[in-house]
């Protein structure tokens, strides 16, 4: 059950409701987002009557959920949720494509890659400055370094940047540096201490799905930065594994309608990540777009061959100027725009 307090209620009243549901036998788990507190109500909500909860002072409204993830599930909200980044919004009519290489390697590069990102019309650019790589050999990134970079080289063309965080202890580098927004990647996605911090602030965070994970399991992290107060959280679906060894992930198409159905959080998608080949992108990014993507997050280098990593997902700047033209058609055959 999802309460949902004025937005001018008072400390005493939000107690007061906590109060009354502990009375009842239930938890309150108390969300104090930016324009609105939320209570969830945790136990078996069947024998509570919402009228009982309604009339308390600063109650606006009182919604059953009967699923585990409860800010998050589209019963509590029936409006598409719409992240602003910076004047820009993600989850309404108009799709955002983030792009830029995998990760931070020189000046050079990055103020290249920003260049080409803006002069392609994309309105957000990526990149990795603290890479999780599976051998502990691979290049792990510049680090605060590679951040400083990334923020020089985008503010050139006014790009707020995404980039991922994978450790806790970084997250006073991200503010520092005025990340716009902080991706949580497949591998943290259950890193519940992590979701934890993430929830304490308000900055948009985009949150892949796991390996292995399903839609549930990717939701309930959602709820756990949710829970903390932070309903800026936009959902990246980036392909699951498979026993097929030919391409690099299976892109789950199925689950964007799906996550549409269930949750209000925009859904963007990583064809890059998903196919871990350049030709790949067009038709995944194709198919995401048609089932109902709000975005796409895709790699771009300005020259793939001498990428430091993840070299052959990597778009060179004209194939990313000529697919933007190319979804930018599709697009508007679905009704959104680009």
């Amino acid at each position: 059950m999802i309460i949902i307090m004025h937005s001018q209620v008072t400390e005493g009243e939000i107690d007061n409701v906590a109060a009354k549901l502990k009375s009842l036998g239930l938890e309150a788990n108390i969300s104090r987002g930016i324009e609105r507190t939320i209570i969830g109500a945790i136990g078996d909500e069947r024998k509570i009557h919402k009228e009982t909860l309604e009339a308390l002072p600063g109650v606006e409204d009182v919604i059953r959920v009967m699923k585990p993830y409860k800010i998050v599930a589209r019963e509590s909200h029936q409006a598409n949720t719409v992240v602003d980044i910076k004047g820009i919004p993600l989850g309404g009519k108009k799709l955002q494509v983030i792009a830029g290489p995998c990760s931070v390697e020189t000046q050079s590069q990055m103020d290249l890659a920003a260049q080409a990102t803006a002069h392609a019309g994309c309105r957000l650019m990526r990149g990795g400055a603290f890479k999780p790589r599976t051998s502990p050999y691979s290049f792990q990134g510049k680090g605060v370094e590679g951040l400083k970079i990334f923020r020089q080289a985008a503010d050139k063309h006014n790009l707020p940047i995404v980039t991922e965080l994978m450790d806790v202890r970084h997250l006073d580098y991200f503010l520092e540096y005025g990340v716009e927004v902080i991706q949580i990647g497949a591998r943290n996605m259950q890193n519940f201490d992590l979701l934890k911090e993430v929830g304490k602030v308000h900055i948009p965070i985009i949150l892949k799905r796991g390996l292995c994970a399903t839609l549930s399991e990717w939701l309930m992290s959602a709820e756990y930065i949710a829970a903390g107060g932070n309903h800026n959280i936009i959902l990246c679906e980036r392909g699951v594994r498979s026993f097929e060894k030919t391409y690099r992930n299976m892109l789950d198409v199925t689950a964007i309608p799906m996550l549409k159905k269930e949750t209000h959080l925009p859904v963007i998608v990583d064809p890059s990540h998903a196919g871990g080949k350049a030709w790949l992108v067009s038709a995944l990014s194709k198919a995401s777009i048609a089932a109902g993507a709000d975005g796409l997050l895709v790699e771009m280098h300005p020259t793939p061959c001498e990428a430091w990593c993840d070299a052959d997902q990597a778009l060179t700047p004209d194939e990313l100027k000529n697919l933007m033209s190319e979804w930018r058609v599709l697009a508007q055959a679905v009704g959104r725009d680009l």
